[in-house]
Parts: structure tokens; sequence; C-alpha cells
């Protein structure tokens, strides 16, 4: 794959969502790149890596953290030769060791073909104002 489809980004999108929605960590850190970067409002710092991301995603669920719903709507994709920008608005309630808590944030994530599939290697959280 050189350029992906549209549809071929969007189920890369779907299976990190679906995986982020289970609180399944194995399934959802193997979507993205040990490389990748993580940039989140709520942390006072970039996650240079996917390893940082998994502490801190430890962390949180050693806490009681766990996801209850993902929503994915007003999706746009971005493809171009070698990979992909994906953005969305995200909707999500979570349980926490303080009790349930909900936001809704703008989401991106970049794409790169690898192979011939897709490995997100960067995503970015913003609060939806």
């Amino acid at each position: 794959m050189t350029r992906p489809t549209d549809e071929q980004v969007l189920a890369a999108a779907d299976a990190i969502v679906d995986a982020f929605r289970a609180t399944d960590g194995e399934r959802y850190f193997a979507l993205f790149a040990p490389e990748a970067s993580f940039v989140f409002h709520t942390e006072p710092a970039r996650l240079d890596d996917r390893a940082a991301y998994e502490r801190l995603w430890a962390e949180w669920v050693a806490s009681g953290w766990r996801v209850e719903s993902c929503a994915s709507s007003d999706r746009q994709v971005l493809a171009m030769d070698g990979g992909a920008v994906f953005s969305h608005t995200v909707r999500t309630a979570v349980t926490t060791p303080d009790g349930p808590d909900a936001y809704v944030e703008r989401e991106t994530i970049v794409f790169r073909v690898d192979g011939d599939g897709l490995v997100a290697i960067h995503e970015h959280l913003s609060p939806q104002p």
C-alpha cells in the first residue's frame, strides 16, 4: 500500500476506538508504533513514546479507571502517500476512582503505512469547547 483509502483509514481508526472502548490495553497499544507520541490536554507533558503512555495507562487501570463508552463522530480523513491524518470528535464516559466522568474532545491520529496496513504514530487530544 502506498496511499491508503478512506475506508482503510476509517477501519484503522475504528480499531483504536474499539480497543479503547473495551479498555483493552494490549489490543489498543498494538495499533501504535513504538515511537508514537501522544499529546493529551490532561497531561502536563507530551508522552514521547508508546511505552510512556503504556505506563500511564497501567497507572490509570490500577487506580480503578476504565472506559464505559466511547463514540466517534464528525470524522475526516486526509490520505496521502505514505499515510493519513484522521480527525474526529470523541465522546467518552469513564469510571475513575472519584466516580463517573464524561467528556467531549477533538482528536487527531496520524497514521503511517506499514506493509499492507496502517500504524498510528501520533495522537493528539484537545478539549471540545
